[in-house]
């Protein structure tokens, strides 16, 4: 079996729960991507032999385990967040996604005018625990950016952009299906 010598960098980015992204502004992440799309069978087999099996989404890379049910419960919890996360962001601009570039003041500016978006962001305090509109705003940030949704692009504006990963999160919520019997036994 013929791997690359990246291996170990791939390695030891997925290994902590974070994608490797075709559109990363970081330059290493972006070859890697590449490194992996043109060896994928050899690192999914490579990887498969220490028990981590390397998937591929849509422009995007990350590792699954087999895990115990002791975590489900955990990451139901998870679950819930991010689609909570999801549906703010999404309520601050429709069209937040991959390729998406922002800045935390503009986030701000729409929290001014948009009694929604502070519900929403009310409601997220669970996860911040903060009381301050920006200060819920760079948790929320920093969420999203240390498990590799967004990347800081540019450190003087403070420019994040959106990374295709963040697309795992929108299918995991589409794939999200409530049976029609369930909807009417939720509102009874």
């Amino acid at each position: 079996m013929n791997i690359p010598k990246q291996t170990s960098d791939i390695f030891e980015l997925l290994s902590k729960g974070q994608f490797i992204c075709s559109n990363s502004p970081n330059e290493a992440t972006a070859k890697l991507y590449d490194v992996i799309d043109e060896n994928f069978e050899a690192l999914h087999d490579y990887f498969a032999a220490i028990n981590f099996s390397l998937e591929k989404g849509d422009e995007f890379f990350y590792f699954t385990r087999g895990e115990a049910r002791v975590d489900l419960e955990r990451k139901l919890e998870a679950a819930f967040r991010w689609i909570d996360i999801v549906d703010f962001f999404k309520t601050v601009d429709h069209s937040f996604g991959p390729g998406y570039r922002f800045t935390p003041s503009d986030i701000l500016v729409r929290l001014n005018v948009d009694a929604e978006l502070k519900a929403k962001l009310e409601g997220l305090k669970r996860y911040t625990q903060q009381e301050r509109f920006d200060d819920s705003v760079r948790k929320l940030l920093d969420l999203l950016s240390r498990d590799n949704y967004i990347e800081l692009e540019n450190e003087i504006s403070m420019t994040y952009k959106v990374l295709t990963s963040f697309k795992y999160l929108e299918q995991f919520i589409l794939a999200i299906h409530i049976q029609e019997d369930a909807i009417h036994e939720i509102s009874e």
